[in-house]
């Protein structure tokens, strides 16, 4: 019995050498494999900054196109507001325009067969009546020349 308790204990040894072997193997694979997920990891991380910035970018681009539509929006906001203005100012010279040549004339709007307008509540005469007057102050100015011309 004396030589079998060395040889089993040896035997033992070796058993466990050859387990610690394989599991030193299966961890260095593990190692391996975790080492290219690593890398695969910086990639992807290097990746996404990439896409950051490049975001960060495109986001800082929309915000002056922004500022600028802005700008330009106002402007053109402003000098609408001035063209509307000049229109009014523009439209009430014609309607002194219009009153002063039927006073001149001595145009009666009935006689032009021109119906009477009502009294409009702004200050500014409505279009059509503006334009209906002036369509009949040209036709008088016609006649005469025409008959000037005779």
């Amino acid at each position: 019995m004396s030589t079998i308790l060395p040889l089993t204990i040896e035997s033992m040894v070796a058993i466990l050498l050859l387990f610690t072997i394989l599991y030193c193997v299966r961890l260095n694979g593990q190692l391996t494999r975790l080492k290219a997920d690593e890398s695969a990891m910086k990639a992807t991380i290097g990746e996404l900054i990439a896409a950051t910035e490049k975001a960060e970018r495109a986001i800082a681009g929309l915000k002056a196109t922004v500022r600028e539509a802005d700008e330009s929006l106002g402007a053109r906001l402003r000098e609408a507001e001035k063209f509307s203005e000049d229109i009014v100012k523009t439209t009430e010279a014609g309607a002194e325009v219009l009153d002063r040549l039927t006073q001149i004339a001595g145009a009666r709007p009935w006689l032009l067969g021109v119906a009477p307008a009502p009294e409009p509540q702004s200050n500014a005469p409505s279009p059509k009546a503006i334009m209906q007057a002036a369509q009949a102050v040209a036709d008088r100015a016609r006649a005469r020349v025409k008959g000037l011309a005779a």
